[in-house]
């Protein structure tokens, strides 16, 4: 249970509703006119909107959106919501609007929802909640620091998607040679269409293709080993290109008794059932499931250039997986795939320029991270006094 500080108050009632402002139209419709518009789904926890002026807290009323955790977004300027949805604003003198916004989307509306197989906060509900309040002047200050937070947050995801926009240019232009790198050919070959000292060739010319393998679950003395042993979502879980841990780790006896192989450090794990086309590089040896075919280069072909070509290429890994259960692409269809490479001293110099790029974003996110979690500290010690601001 929470203490809070005892010049905080419960005060009735905390806010105004403005239902004049819900237009029951079908959701994914919207008025005509350039007036924002908002449904449930819509509605997304802390995301600001800080393009116009005027405030207003929007509620999602319906069951559309997932209500137990995203109920809540402040936005500002005139507004429109459709009938899923509520607008509130804070009393002058008494609530300040944004501080509403954080303390609603922290309040647990589970015991006031009514319905059954779709859920409500009617009005009246909500009309009824009561929450403590420190004095006005606190609740804006409290507010704009948590905005400071926001806004920081906002800034760098907009950087990172155009850092990531930036990268994703260049890596198209890169791999299929329509930029060249300083200090390389130029030319064209005028029959094949790419660059007269690039070549084209089945993907098994410039890698040895090997299966995954899964130790008997059966023999406990398989498992709980120190060899690194991936599953598919070790890999899409994994944000980086290069993969080192897995959640489950096999011994040596259970490497030696099963299909599993054990890969060599700058192997491409390519995941080829079920989530195909996903992949990551071993950045130590380990080993995989049969959800992959792990591709190990010959000495014509740089591992992290592989990786950044073959990953423009999931539609057509996925055009080539068949099956009924799930989808699987074989090693026959894997290694007639084309692939156009250039000589490996260039091959290397992409890879080394796709690399600064990845690494400059993966900073930025890290960066990102650290700040969203230094605001959801800081609006837990905020909102419940733990914490006063002088």
């Amino acid at each position: 249970m929470v203490t809070y500080p005892k010049d905080w108050k419960i005060i009735t009632p905390f806010f105004t509703m403005h239902d004049s402002k819900r237009v029951p139209v079908a959701e994914g419709e919207r008025p005509a006119g350039n007036t924002p518009y908002y449904g449930a789904n819509g509605i997304q926890g802390y995301i600001k909107d800080f393009t116009h002026s005027g405030d207003f807290v929007l509620i999602a009323e319906d069951g559309a959106c997932d209500i137990y955790n995203y109920p809540v977004k402040y936005v500002s300027g005139d507004i429109w919501v459709n009938n899923h949805a509520h607008v509130i604003q804070g009393i002058e003198g008494i609530s300040d609007t944004k501080f509403l916004s954080y303390a609603l989307a922290n309040y647990d509306f589970t015991p006031i929802l009514v319905g059954g197989t779709r859920v409500k906060l009617n009005g009246k509900a909500l009309q009824n909640i009561k929450i403590k309040l420190p004095l006005f002047k606190e609740q804006k200050a409290i507010a704009d620091t948590l905005s400071t937070f926001d806004e920081h947050i906002e800034n760098l995801t907009k950087l990172i998607k155009k850092k990531k926009a930036i990268r994703d240019g260049a890596l198209e232009d890169l791999v299929t040679g329509k930029t060249r790198l300083d200090g390389f050919e130029r030319g064209w070959d005028k029959t094949t269409s790419y660059p007269r000292d690039w070549e084209e060739n089945r993907l098994d010319y410039f890698v040895y293709i090997y299966q995954g393998g899964t130790p008997s679950t059966a023999n406990k003395s398989y498992w709980d080993g120190d060899i690194v042993w991936l599953t598919p979502s070790d890999v899409t879980k994994h944000t980086s290109l290069h993969i080192y841990a897995s959640e489950r780790k096999i011994t040596e006896e259970g490497l030696l008794n099963s299909s599993a192989t054990l890969l060599p450090k700058g192997t491409i794990l390519l995941c080829t059932r079920a989530t195909i086309g996903e992949l990551a590089i071993a950045g130590r040896p380990l080993a995989t499931n049969q959800g992959f075919k792990n591709l190990v280069c010959r000495s014509n072909a740089d591992s992290t250039f592989l990786a950044y070509l073959l990953g423009t290429k999931k539609e057509e890994l996925l055009e080539k997986a068949s099956g009924t259960t799930f989808l699987e692409l074989s090693l026959r269809e894997l290694s007639k795939i084309k692939v156009l490479m250039p000589p490996l001293r260039e091959q290397q110099a992409i890879a080394s320029v796709l690399t600064v790029m990845d690494e400059e974003i993966n900073s930025l996110e890290q960066e990102n991270n650290k700040i969203i979690q230094l605001r959801d500290g800081a609006m837990d010690d905020l909102l419940t006094g733990k914490i006063r601001l002088v």
